[in-house]
């Protein structure tokens, strides 16, 4: 299916096309990935686990008390803290006290401090990967970090800025409706599939992907 269908149907159901670009991710500077610094990284990693599953406002309303209680999410800190410190975590009343989760922060602070090592920081690291392999980058973070499989990973990379895809329940559905989807879309080959679709897409058209994943999102019955 060509992205000229997907596009028209997502504009006649947001009311025209003023009503679909206002509904369209803003992209950030290109030097916004490595001027993050990796204490955000972090952060964003953390508050995108603790979402999942979870009532999305209440963990944003919360996140000033996970700030202060994660003592502003240090990676150099968190990927050797003691399991004593992760104990009396589950017991802060300023947090959501889930020790699955909490326990995320210790692996994935020693993923960013992996890639720092090698790339000068995890924001450089994220700048050299490229935007046609999305799903690699995503298969590399639930390989290497904790809880970043499904689309927490997905909704971390818009959340910091870099452009790509996010499989949500629409965009599953236009992808299948269109036969370019027939694989789990968390599995390697279903992450590939929509990948070569947003790729097309992406040549046909030149829009962002972060763009194209929202219009298409647009276009679903729902």
């Amino acid at each position: 299916m060509s992205f000229s269908k997907i596009h028209e149907r997502a504009i006649a159901r947001k009311g025209g096309v003023e009503g679909l670009n206002a509904l369209l991710p803003t992209l950030p500077p290109s030097d916004a990935l490595a001027a993050l610094t990796d204490d955000r990284y972090l952060s964003e990693i953390t508050r995108c686990v603790f979402k999942a599953g979870f009532v999305w406002r209440v963990i944003d309303n919360k996140w000033p008390g996970f700030e202060a209680a994660f003592h502003g999410f240090v990676p150099a800190y968190w990927q050797q803290v003691s399991p004593e410190v992760l104990e009396a975590l589950a017991q802060d009343e300023r947090i959501v006290r889930n020790m699955q989760k909490i326990r995320t922060v210790p692996d994935n602070a020693r993923m960013i401090m992996d890639a720092a090592r090698e790339y000068g920081s995890f924001g450089a690291f994220l700048k050299q990967w490229p935007y046609e392999d999305q799903a690699g980058l995503l298969l590399w973070l639930k390989r290497n970090g904790s809880r970043l499989g499904g689309t927490s990973a997905q909704y971390f990379l818009r959340r910091v800025g870099w452009d790509g895809f996010i499989l949500s329940g629409d965009v599953v559905a236009v992808l299948r409706h269109a036969e370019l989807l027939d694989a789990a879309p968390g599995s390697k080959r279903g992450l590939q599939q929509a990948q070569d679709a947003f790729n097309t897409w992406h040549k046909e058209t030149g829009m962002p992907y972060s763009h194209l994943s929202r219009i298409v999102s647009c276009a679903a019955d729902s």
